[in-house]
């Protein structure tokens, strides 16, 4: 019923709904971006019901699962995090992916909507701690459509890794484009 909802809501609003996702995986980091708006939730949220991934959690700050909102954030698939505790919080997430059979978490490699001079790399060191796979999911607000990457296993080396990474996001445009990251292809 969700599936066929989001499918009507995604293209009433234009966008498309002919993707899909690597089924083949069943633990991975799905790194969701550019962050630039949070449209860009909402438009994920779309996706993961059409693409039936509803098993992808989220993080959030912790402020978002307070009262009165708090219920709606958990229902949609999120959990809080502490986000002054970083490295407390890898080795969390990291032990949740060794206890489940299957868990995948969506999470924004910039760390925030605004424009960033480089990418967190929470997310580098949860796939690499959990030795799983980062999948990379492009929100393409000019072409309203999402571009999905195949599993991809980090190296030893972080910065080509990054590279790789960056290049990915470079040329998608977020809703609001200049907080992309296109400006960190030369990072």
């Amino acid at each position: 019923m969700l599936k066929k909802i989001s499918s009507i809501i995604l293209k009433c609003w234009g966008w498309n709904t002919n993707v899909h996702f690597p089924n083949n995986c069943k633990k991975a980091v799905v790194i969701v971006g550019p962050h630039t708006s949070g449209w860009d939730v909402v438009i994920g949220v779309l996706y993961r019901s059409l693409l039936n991934v509803s098993t992808i959690k989220f993080l959030g700050k912790m402020e978002l699962f307070k009262p009165p909102f708090g219920f709606f954030f958990k229902w949609l698939g999120g959990f809080p995090i502490d986000r002054f505790n970083k490295h407390q919080s890898v080795l969390q997430i990291v032990e949740v992916f060794k206890k489940q059979k299957e868990f995948m978490l969506a999470l924004s490699p910039e760390g925030t909507r605004k424009k960033v001079d480089k990418l967190r790399t929470g997310f580098y060191y949860i796939a690499k701690g959990a030795n799983v796979p980062i999948i990379m999911v492009g929100l393409d607000f000019k072409n309203k459509t999402i571009q999905i990457s195949e599993p991809f296993f980090l190296s030893d080396e972080e910065q080509e890794d990054m590279r790789i990474i960056i290049d990915f996001f470079a040329p998608i445009q977020g809703k609001i484009s200049e907080y992309g990251m296109s400006h960190l292809k030369n990072w």
